[in-house]
């Protein structure tokens, strides 16, 4: 009998990022004959800006470490990133078809896969917003070859400490990023975007523009990448965190931007905690060894913050937030009052969030400066959010089931820096009128 193989294509770029000028290549392997490759901007629209049909390639094996060290796979496809494609977030389509087996098993059969990469900007810049996108994040739950930086997904439940990015990858971008990014160039506004990784390889695009975005789930951040932006912020650049599990864990960079390396709680397996290295302890930012919490960039932290609606946490719950300061100019336009709710439609409170330490005083929120807060940071809203229980695993000094908050909040360090505390604000931007003028409120201010 005809064994039939089955039909795949998959492949990466070798870059995260590209500017204007620069060669793309892409790896790729098939059991196809040829493939197609389509390459498409996300934007307001789908926009398809470069096909091709025809493209060879074959089947290349997979390497053991291809999680962490990344596939080797040769170049099947060179593309010149041409001058007039706008800065953005491209899909790429890998595309395969055949007719089956030849004596049997025949029929039309397709396979296809995703991958992606970033056109970051490059001169002269005429935009005052930068949106970078969270690509580490992306890698960090990629576990393609058998092993992401979770264990839940892994080769026989096991957790790895290094993440790839030479090997397939669809990234998270879909399932938050993206309805900010339509609804922002829908809207109108002007926005240029690069990789988390190039706040750290070319940290002088952050001196062009006047606020910079994190947006949805933008959990992983390398020690350079932070510098970067702190510095930008105490020279007076504004940010915004639209996300949530924001700045949780450090990161260090390998192989030129190429892969990541976290160790997470197993931080005593990592080479720098034996080297006495703390400042680059791939752990969480909130460690004490590290001791350089995320509240001091983001004014919260996942600390204080936790779940809603995901994990178990918060099932039933409204995916609401509670307004505490409707005479802030985060509000002006909104109609809302004190003690009101928003966002509940689109659930913007949701998955993963941020907060921090809070007593109430007079009937309002004030923060009581702890693990990095700033004493002036204002809190404008909250929603409920609580940790699992596992959470013991992951965080040292931990309560079993700490009841936190999403807090959404502002403060001004040089630069003013906002923070909507949740991973799923987003969402909001599909329709919730609220959710909208804030977010229009803060870009106008900030952006400007």
């Amino acid at each position: 009998m005809e064994m039939i193989q089955a039909l795949f294509v998959e492949g990466y770029a070798d870059q995260v990022s590209y500017k204007a000028g620069d060669t793309a290549r892409f790896h790729v392997s098939t059991s196809a004959e040829s493939y197609a490759l389509e390459i498409a901007r996300i934007g307001a629209e789908r926009e398809v800006v470069w096909q091709q049909d025809g493209l060879s390639a074959a089947v290349y094996s997979v390497p053991e470490d291809a999680s962490s060290h990344g596939c080797n796979w040769p170049v099947s496809c060179e593309l010149a990133i041409p001058a007039d494609w706008q800065s953005g977030y491209y899909e790429l389509v890998f595309c395969a078809e055949d007719r089956g087996g030849k004596f049997a098993q025949r029929g039309r059969r397709t396979a296809e896969s995703q991958g992606l990469f970033i056109v970051r900007p490059s001169g002269p810049i005429d935009k005052k917003i930068l949106l970078q996108l969270a690509t580490n994040t992306y890698a960090a739950y990629n576990n393609w070859g058998g092993y992401s930086l979770y264990g839940y997904h892994g080769r026989g439940g096991l957790q790895g400490h290094r993440v790839s990015f030479d090997r397939p990858m669809e990234g998270l971008f879909d399932r938050w990023e993206r309805d900010f990014v339509a609804w922002a160039e829908a809207a109108g506004y002007a926005i240029d975007y690069c990789a988390n990784s190039d706040l750290e390889f070319y940290p002088e695009l952050l001196d062009n523009y006047s606020l910079v975005l994190s947006v949805g789930h933008d959990e992983y951040w390398s020690g350079p990448m932070r510098d970067s932006l702190e510095a930008r912020i105490a020279g007076g650049g504004n940010a915004a965190f639209f996300s949530g599990n924001s700045v949780c864990w450090q990161v260090r960079s390998e192989e030129a931007g190429r892969a990541l390396t976290c160790w997470k709680q197993l931080f005593n397996m990592d080479p720098a905690y034996a080297a006495g290295d703390y400042a680059k302890l791939s752990t969480l930012w909130s460690h004490h060894l590290l001791d350089r919490p995320e509240n001091q960039l983001t004014g919260v932290g996942f600390l204080y913050g936790g779940y809603h609606l995901s994990h178990g946490q918060y099932m039933d719950g409204s995916g609401a937030f509670e307004v505490h300061r409707p005479e802030h100019w985060i509000f002006a336009g909104t109609g809302l009052k004190q003690g009101e709710e928003f966002g509940g439609e689109h659930t913007v409170v949701g998955y993963e969030c941020d907060g921090c330490e809070f007593t109430m005083e007079g009937g309002l929120p004030v923060p009581v400066g702890s693990h990095g807060t700033p004493k002036d940071f204002t809190i404008l809203s909250t929603g409920s959010a609580r940790w699992h229980p596992d959470d013991s695993v992951w965080y040292e000094r931990w309560e079993h089931g700490r009841e936190g908050a999403a807090v959404m909040g502002v403060y001004t360090r040089g630069g003013t820096v906002f923070t909507a505390g949740t991973t799923d604000w987003p969402h909001g931007l599909k329709g919730d009128e609220q959710v909208v003028r804030i977010t229009r409120n803060v870009l106008d201010r900030l952006g400007q």
